[in-house]
């Protein structure tokens, strides 16, 4: 699946825009599937970047070493 993204805002009738670039990519008729990402609250926000950071804390340089792996 190619997933293409673009940022719009919900209009007064409750709908949304895709752009004529993104829309002109898909074949008409063509069924895609719709993932919409709402920003979280500021608290949520927070908690996501502190437990980033734990875990970033937790990586020694000994792990370095995974980093050279291959990625198949």
């Amino acid at each position: 699946m190619k997933a293409v993204e673009f940022q719009s805002a919900l209009n007064p009738d409750r709908t949304l825009n895709v752009p004529s670039s993104v829309a002109n990519c898909i074949p008409q008729g063509q069924t895609v599937r719709v993932l919409i990402l709402i920003a979280e609250s500021e608290t949520d926000q927070e908690w996501e970047q502190a437990a980033a950071v734990e875990f970033g804390q937790g990586y020694a340089a000994s792990d370095a070493i995974y980093d050279q792996l291959s990625s198949r």
